[in-house]
Order: C-alpha cells, then sequence, then structure tokens
C-alpha cells in the first residue's frame, strides 16, 4: 500500500483587487477554492488545466509562498499552515520548488556556484569546504561540468538554466518538488531530456512531484494520477490512463479533445469549446463550465456539482453522474 505524502484539504486561496474610477469597488478573486487531493511517497502527481486556473496558485500555496485563506495542508502528517517562521524554514528543506522560467528564476548577478550554496549557508549546513563539494556533486548530477559553478546565468541556454534550477531544488534532499510548468520555456527535443532527468532522479531519490502543466502529453508521460481544474475548482481526478483515455467531465473531453496528437499517421477530430472563458472575478453561478457545456442541465446552472466517486479511483464533479448507481458523494 503506497504511503501518503502529501494532503490537501478543502485549500482556498483568494486575492483582492481594486476596480473603478474614480470610487474603485474591492473585488474577490478565488483563486483556489476547496481543493483536496493528496500525493502518494515517490509518485507524480499532475495538475492540468487552461491558463489562469489555479494550478500554479495550489503550488505557491502547499510551500506558503501565498498565505492561504483556509484549508489544510498536510506534509508528513503535519500541517504546514499552522506552522510559525522557525518550524517553516525547517519543513521548507523537505519540499522545494521548480519555478517555469529559468530565466528569471536565477540571480543575472551571482555566480551559479554562489546562487546553490546560498541556501546551504542560511540553513548552516556543513562548511565552506561541504558545500562547495556539494554544489560539485549536484551540478554533476543534473548533467552540467563542476566548472558551470564559476559562470553567471547569463552564459547558459535554456535547457541548462532550468538543470541549474533542478539542482538548487536538491540541495536539501526534498520528500516533494511542486514543478511549476518546468519544460514550458523550452524547446521539446530539450523537455524530453530534462523530463527524462527528473525521472532518473525521482528514481535516485524516492522524490515525490506535484507537477503543473498545461501540456497533456507531459502529464501523460509523467504522472501516474493526475487532477484536472477549471477556475478554481478540480472538476475530474484519477489514474492518468484513465482520465486521459475515457474523461468524464465535459470540460476534460473539451481539453483532450483540444490536445494534438504527436503521430502524423493518426488523425482526430479536433474539439473547442463554444463561448469565452468566464472572468474569475465574476464566475458563473452552479457549476463555473455550464455556459461552455454541450451537456448543460438546468441543475447546473443553479447549483456546483459535489464530488463524486466513480470506483475507487476516480472522482468527478458533475450533475451527469450524480445520479448513477453505486456513486456515492467523495467524504474525505
Amino acid at each position: 500500500m503506497s504511503e501518503e505524502l502529501l494532503k490537501v484539504d478543502g485549500l482556498q486561496t483568494f486575492f483582492t483587487i481594486k476596480k473603478g474610477f474614480p470610487n474603485p469597488v474591492t473585488h474577490t478573486v478565488r483563486a483556489v477554492d476547496e481543493v483536496s487531493f493528496y500525493v502518494n511517497r515517490g509518485e507524480s502527481f499532475g495538475l492540468v488545466g487552461e491558463s489562469g486556473c489555479g494550478k500554479s496558485t495550489i503550488g505557491r500555496s502547499i510551500l506558503r509562498l501565498v498565505e492561504p485563506h483556509g484549508g489544510k495542508v498536510f506534509l508528513s502528517g503535519q500541517n504546514v499552515l499552522e506552522m510559525d517562521k522557525q518550524q517553516l524554514l525547517k519543513m521548507r528543506r523537505k519540499m522545494q520548488i521548480i519555478f517555469q522560467d529559468p530565466y528569471s528564476a536565477l540571480n543575472p548577478r551571482q555566480t551559479i556556484g554562489k546562487i546553490l550554496a546560498e541556501p546551504l549557508y542560511v540553513h548552516h549546513l556543513g562548511t565552506k569546504e561541504q558545500i562547495r563539494e556539494r554544489v560539485f556533486a549536484l551540478l554533476e548530477e543534473v548533467g552540467l561540468h563542476s566548472d558551470a559553478a564559476n559562470k553567471y546565468p547569463h552564459e547558459f541556454s535554456g535547457g541548462q538554466k532550468q538543470r541549474i534550477g533542478i539542482a538548487r531544488a536538491l540541495l536539501f534532499e526534498p520528500e516533494l518538488i511542486v514543478a511549476d510548468e518546468p519544460v514550458s520555456a523550452l524547446d521539446v527535443s530539450i523537455q524530453s531530456q530534462v523530463l527524462a532527468l527528473m525521472q532518473g532522479l525521482q528514481k535516485t531519490h524516492n522524490l515525490s512531484f506535484l507537477f503543473i502543466s498545461h501540456d497533456l502529453a507531459v502529464v501523460r508521460y509523467f504522472c501516474t494520477r493526475v487532477a484536472v481544474m477549471y477556475l478554481g475548482k478540480i472538476v475530474e481526478q484519477g489514474p492518468v490512463q484513465q482520465v486521459f483515455d475515457d474523461p468524464l467531465h465535459p470540460y476534460s473531453k473539451v481539453l483532450r479533445g483540444a490536445s494534438p496528437i504527436p503521430d502524423p499517421t493518426l488523425s482526430r477530430k479536433m474539439l473547442r469549446m463554444e463561448g469565452e472563458v468566464p472572468s474569475p472575478l465574476d464566475p458563473p453561478t452552479g457549476c463555473h463550465f455550464h455556459p461552455r457545456c454541450p451537456q448543460v442541465m438546468d441543475i447546473c446552472k443553479k447549483q456546483y456539482p459535489s464530488s463524486i466517486s466513480i470506483g475507487t479511483e476516480r472522482t468527478v464533479a458533475c450533475h451527469l453522474y450524480s445520479q448513477e448507481k453505486g456513486a456515492k458523494e467523495r467524504t474525505s
């Protein structure tokens, strides 16, 4: 039986903005609204959805780079959201992040060696010589020569910079890594190399990944389970192969149908959603997807659907399944 490493329960993260002149009105954006999922030890769990659906905000909220407004986040049984500064500083050794943009994630005024060594000095993890050796070993592990420590970020390609970002995430031998679109800024040929590197490191270090991406092909290759998001909520989750081969939620079906097949001998009728993406400032009543859903019912416009268990491993938030025989509301 797999051991649960991360558990997210009812996570909420809101932002407030002011609009209007000369008398601005404060609006609340529910970027993450009652999101729940878990990640097992050694597993890669994917979050997919359109831009602006709240995927990256979830990752940052788990790490408390953005402070959530509600819910619980447990890492190895400890509630991260209840920790004070000192407790959080220690806990952050166990959870790290790989940022989407390798260009802006590195300080252009520091050498790579200094960028990688600084966190180790902050946490007082070793002597100067020990830290230096640790930096060299990490660079070698991600496929770079130790001479890279003496160079500046502008001297590297995008793929090499992302390798440095991966090395930085490995500094403290973490248990969980939040990978926020780690290959979206890279060429396709480089993407495969970086993904293969991450898979190798996962096996070597028994890492767990929360893998955030809009690219379904990448998620299918890298992850074992996946959650599909729309306007701050998870609409479906389950094993990658089941969700992508037989999607349940209408949004998941359209999302898969809009994803190209990387095989010129195969063809697929490309699907597209009607209507505009609703504003997160003023989401639709009921199910947020109902203005664009081809299977919309009256109840969809009035009531947001509960998360329903389909089988043992899949859940879907859709009124189409609320009356199915054997379906039951998820209680955990």
